[in-house]
């Protein structure tokens, strides 16, 4: 027998519950599917649980460094890896408990375990159970992306998610994939006593960013010993005595590197090769990413994608923006767009990187002519009390409009400060604005009305 909601969402990531929640709050009746743990990536296998480990990693850099502040200890400084993951894993319990408790106690929504699969254009079937629904949102984020490389299925390879149940420490983790994931986790686990190498089939690391960032944060990984290998176009491979061997072909160094571990962390691919998506007529791109509008509607009318899965950002703050921007259109009769939103994000490496808009390379791309401001690290004066002043910040505006295009805060609380030059960007007002605030001292976010004030013709 068919069932029928008034609405239907499918997976219960970050922005699910949230669209479920507001529907069921005027009085829609609502179904919200979940085939595996409610609070999705972020809440299970990415920002909480990971975020979780850099702070023990940072602990165990921090206590090693004691002697640079005047702090010594009696004995040597041990990673109990197992006691780590224990960490991890109680704060995402803890968040995935909370978050289906309340889903659960919410008036109007049905919690149903089980893998959905579409059988027309607002019907779904879970088990034995089918749903209609006029108005349908796919929720399914992704996860880790596999490539068709030599030898990959000849041996054992970590992931992002199996990293998080260690209860060892690497002898020498090989990070396959030089960007947010396998950065953070290489910082990590050297932190906590592995040899790490980065290997890195591009010529530089996080190579979206300017040349001027990525050779900054390949400083900062090496400063603490990890190996990087760039330009490593040919990757295989094997099995060796020591774990495995992965097989380069670089423009210099050795064309093998032997380790305990390999994480492959080259890119994520979307959930949505097993919904039925064909028996719905749900447009998809040849990546797999659900193709959606604006409003991120998809091609079949009722039906909405959200989340990882549009391939509209990757982010948890871009998945409930998502949330934000259908909630407002279909609830509050407004007419918000994906386009609205300044791209922003963080690689938390420590320190972290703060990215707001363009990158410098973007904003040259549109021809426009440009004013440029930077400021390193060492010229802060929060980071050089805490000795921590590696990294620089930068700016770039448009000379005409006195607009803000971008910025990169890579340092100490960049992650934090960059929220400074996102909120006059969101307000869409020039930068002299901010030229005359008061901020407070001693922050690192006092300096941007000097980082402002510093903007020069663009050579």
């Amino acid at each position: 027998m068919m069932e029928r909601f008034d609405v239907a969402v499918i997976g219960a990531g970050q922005a699910g519950p949230s669209i479920a929640s507001s529907f069921a709050a005027v009085g829609r009746k609502v179904v919200l599917i979940e085939r595996a743990l409610v609070g999705g990536t972020c809440v299970n296998t990415g920002c909480m649980p990971t975020k979780t480990m850099v702070a023990s990693a940072r602990v165990a850099h921090m206590a090693r460094r004691g002697a640079d502040f005047g702090v010594r200890f009696q004995s040597a400084i041990e990673v109990d890896m197992a006691r780590v993951s224990e960490r991890a894993h109680l704060v995402t319990t803890n968040a995935r408990n909370g978050l289906e408790q309340w889903i659960q106690s919410t008036k109007n929504i049905e919690l149903v375990r089980g893998h959905a699969r579409f059988v027309g254009p607002h019907e779904v079937e879970v088990g034995s159970r089918v749903f209609a629904a006029p108005q349908i949102f796919i929720n399914v984020g992704g996860r880790a992306r596999f490539p068709d490389m030599p030898g990959l299925s000849e041996i054992e390879c970590l992931t992002n998610t199996s990293m998080l149940s260690l209860s060892r420490v690497p002898r020498h983790l090989i990070v396959v994939g030089g960007s947010y994931i396998g950065l953070e986790f290489a910082q990590m686990f050297r932190r906590f006593g592995s040899e790490v190498t980065v290997v890195e089939q591009g010529p530089a690391l996080v190579s979206r960013e300017d040349e001027d960032v990525s050779s900054a944060i390949k400083d900062i990984l090496e400063r603490e010993g990890i190996g990087c290998r760039l330009n490593a176009c040919c990757v295989s491979f094997s099995a060796h005595s020591a774990g495995v061997q992965v097989n380069l072909e670089c423009l210099s160094g050795a064309p093998h590197i032997a380790g305990s571990d390999v994480l492959l962390a080259v890119g994520r691919v979307p959930n949505t090769d097993d919904l039925g998506l064909d028996k719905a007529g749900i447009a998809t791109d040849q990546r797999g990413y659900i193709v959606v509008d604006e409003a991120l509607s998809t091609n079949v009318e009722g039906v909405w994608a959200v989340g990882d899965c549009n391939g509209k950002g990757a982010f948890t703050h871009t998945a409930y923006n998502d949330f934000e921007i259908v909630t407002a259109n279909l609830l509050d009769g407004e007419s918000r767009k994906v386009s609205d939103r300044i791209p922003g994000y963080a690689l938390y490496i420590d320190p972290p990187l703060g990215r707001a808009g363009m990158t410098e390379k973007e904003a040259r791309k549109t021809g426009e002519p440009l004013l440029i401001s930077t400021r390193p690290m060492t010229r802060v004066g929060r980071a050089v009390e805490r000795d921590e002043t590696l990294g620089f910040m930068k700016v770039v505006a448009n000379a005409q409009t006195k607009q803000v295009l971008g910025a990169a805060f890579l340092g100490l609380n960049g992650d934090e400060a960059v929220h400074g030059i996102l909120d006059i960007m969101s307000a869409g007002v020039p930068y002299p604005v901010l030229e005359w605030a008061v901020p407070i001292h001693p922050t690192v976010s006092e300096l941007i009305p000097t980082l402002l004030r510093g903007l020069k013709a663009a050579p």
